[in-house]
């Protein structure tokens, strides 16, 4: 589930009702696949890159890219999390809820980080991981992986792979997991 939907959902407020399932486990496992052959292209193989999942709903992608990756190169990049709460442009708007601890064990000076998340959606949520990683050093470049991307950006943001584009009104709302991704709504 991307920010927005997260915010509305449990223990917050509101349950995600599906209205359609747009991609099953076997077309996301594709979708994994094909990415991991496009970060491949892109990096010419995977030295110096680093795979950092966002904090919650890119953690679980994250993790099947790594093995995806692996699978194909015979290499494991180094795998991170992030977690953006407390670099959010909204941190006076709305309480601050941390997901889980950051967990970054190498230097990113000099690397190539793929962030990944579930949905991009206002592309607020990345803007806060780029200035989260900071914190980690100066890699060389950054790129964005994500499962879904369903439009409406708000910041002059893109991602450089993508599993599905899915173009969404506003009030719907998707729902990511390994085994199937959803479009709905939150109900109260």
């Amino acid at each position: 589930m991307g920010e927005r939907e997260r915010r509305g959902a449990p223990p917050y407020g509101g349950t995600f009702v599906s209205r359609a399932v747009v991609m099953d486990a076997d077309q996301i496992r594709r979708a994994i696949k094909r990415m991991a052959h496009e970060i491949l292209e892109s990096n010419r193989g995977l030295d110096d890159v680093v795979i950092i999942g966002l904090q919650t709903g890119g953690i679980e992608p994250a993790l099947h890219l790594v093995e995806a990756l692996e699978t194909i190169e015979g290499s494991r990049p180094p795998l991170g999390s992030v977690d953006v709460a407390f670099h959010r442009d909204d941190i006076g708007l709305r309480p601050v809820l941390p997901e889980a601890p950051t967990d970054i064990n190498v230097d990113l000076h000099g690397c190539t980080v793929i962030l990944v998340d579930d949905v991009l959606f206002t592309g607020r949520t990345v803007r806060a991981a780029l200035d989260a990683l900071n914190d980690f050093g100066r890699p060389r470049s950054v790129q964005l992986a994500v499962m879904v991307d369903r439009g409406h950006r708000e910041l002059p943001i893109r991602a450089d792979f993508v599993g599905k584009n899915l173009p969404t009104a506003r009030s719907e709302a998707v729902r990511v997991t390994m085994s199937a991704v959803e479009i709905g709504s939150m109900q109260k």
